[in-house]
């Protein structure tokens, strides 16, 4: 009996270690070459997301859900809903956040070298990954359901924002998953449902503050 069970267990970590399939340098060059050209063919996205921040001050992990659109290479608009709802929107020059609720919104200007820079690379790297080699070491794995790659920062200023973000992409090449643990231990983890790649309306990443709204600029005049 004892050697059944022994021999079924070996069956079973057999199949599981054939599940991945670690890719090699050469793989993962390749890889990138196939998403960018999936890019340049489809270089929006919305889809919905859901959102989990696992904070290491608390001890409950904060919940959030809504909605993404993404135009590579910088372009984005996520709407939150819930409790404490929230607009940021991005034409890749400059950062408006919306908190409805408050009737208050904070600009900010970006390629100024400043902290939100790094912040908004680390958003885009996900959904983008133009370039990603030059500013990220990169591993991964090929599994059934897609391909599992780790990426951490090259870059000092991203070291301050994140030790690594774990991405996982499924076969056709789009993320349906980020795990991303921040420089202070905090983490991440958002999942992407009902994905669509049509074109989106210029107008998706503007943003004009509705009449009465407070507006401010953390980092100054930029």
């Amino acid at each position: 009996m004892r050697r059944a069970v022994s021999f079924l267990f070996l069956l079973a970590s057999f199949a599981n270690g054939v599940k991945a399939e670690a890719l090699l340098p050469t793989d993962v060059k390749t890889l990138l070459e196939r998403i960018r050209e999936k890019r340049a063919a489809a270089p929006s996205m919305q889809a919905d997301f859901q959102e989990q921040r696992k904070i290491h001050l608390l001890d409950e992990p904060i919940n959030s859900s809504g909605k993404i659109w993404f135009q590579a290479p910088n372009k984005f608009r996520v709407e939150r809903k819930g409790n404490a709802p929230s607009i940021t929107v991005s034409d890749g020059q400059q950062l408006w956040i919306y908190y409805p609720n408050f009737k208050s919104a904070e600009r900010y200007s970006l390629a100024k070298r400043s902290p939100v820079d790094a912040a908004i690379s680390a958003i885009t790297t996900a959904l983008n990954l133009e370039n990603v080699e030059h500013t990220f070491h990169i591993s991964g794995e090929k599994s059934e359901k897609g391909y599992d790659l780790e990426l951490t920062p090259r870059n000092p200023s991203m070291k301050r924002i994140f030790q690594k973000l774990l991405l996982h992409l499924s076969n056709d090449l789009f993320a349906e998953r980020t795990d991303m643990l921040q420089a202070n231990g905090d983490r991440i983890v958002t999942t992407y449902e009902n994905a669509d790649h049509a074109p989106i309306p210029p107008g998706q990443f503007e943003f004009t503050p509705p009449p009465g709204t407070e507006v401010s600029t953390p980092l100054g005049k930029q």
